[in-house]
């Protein structure tokens, strides 16, 4: 535990150019003191210790507004960073040196019994506000956008963003995680996509009025127009539409 416990604080230096001495983590870091009463929760939990981890977790929550449930098995190195309003659930299970953000909730979906929350690989990084819910697998070096829900396994080496969340990247390369302002957009990238098909279209229809304005006149019916006069040059990405409508896979 004293290993863990070392690896907890120094990771704080790692993540949070704000952290200046140690004084100033081990005094005013909630994540960190949520994690010291936790390790001591979780081990008398483990030996079958009742009622006593529950309450150190409840005055846990009370001090930091950080919610871990003492069967939660927590890696080392974590790094819960301010805080406030993070829940982990029981049968939850947070990877080594993943970095989770305020606002989380590491929760299940229903009143199942067993496993019924979510496990984090190594170096996974939450967002603020994000939601993974269920008994789901998050794999080793994702990232999970800001207010994202994810309700579905994740494989390794991606970044998942959204409501419900869907897999927008897929790389073999680890992400610094502290660059959040790479997060791709991929509702803005699909509603660009879909404006773009919508000025086409209208492109084409302008052609077609200018060029055979009897079409117009007449009713001529859209089946008795060749595919190839209406949209000669139209390139859509379908690809990406579908893959955004499809979750891109999750």
């Amino acid at each position: 535990m004293l290993n863990t416990l070392i690896a907890d604080f120094r990771i704080i230096f790692e993540r949070d150019p704000a952290a200046r001495n140690w004084v100033e983590v081990l005094f005013c870091y909630p994540g960190l003191q949520a994690l010291l009463f936790h390790r001591v929760a979780h081990w008398l939990y483990r030996i079958g210790i009742p009622v006593i981890p529950r309450l150190m977790s409840h005055i846990a929550r009370f001090f930091t507004g950080i919610e871990i449930h003492p069967g939660a098995a927590i890696g080392q190195g974590v790094f819960i960073d301010h805080g406030m309003g993070v829940v982990i659930g029981e049968t939850a299970i947070v990877g080594d040196y993943s970095l989770i953000y305020q606002g989380v909730t590491l929760g299940g979906t229903g009143k199942e019994t067993g496993k019924r929350h979510p496990t984090l690989g190594e170096y996974v990084v939450v967002g603020a506000g994000a939601k993974v819910l269920g008994n789901i697998q998050i794999g080793n070096n994702v990232r999970i956008g800001a207010g994202s829900v994810v309700l579905r396994d994740v494989p390794s080496d991606c970044t998942v963003v959204g409501v419900p969340g869907r897999i927008v990247y897929r790389s073999g390369v680890r992400v610094n995680p502290l660059e959040h302002g790479q997060l791709p957009d991929s509702e803005a990238a699909v509603i660009r996509t879909l404006v773009d098909r919508i000025e086409t279209l209208e492109q084409q229809m302008q052609n077609l009025q200018t060029e055979q304005p009897t079409l117009v006149l007449t009713g001529v019916h859209s089946h008795e127009l060749d595919s190839n006069e209406i949209a000669p040059n139209c390139r859509l990405k379908d690809k990406q539409i579908q893959q955004f409508l499809d979750g891109a896979g999750i």
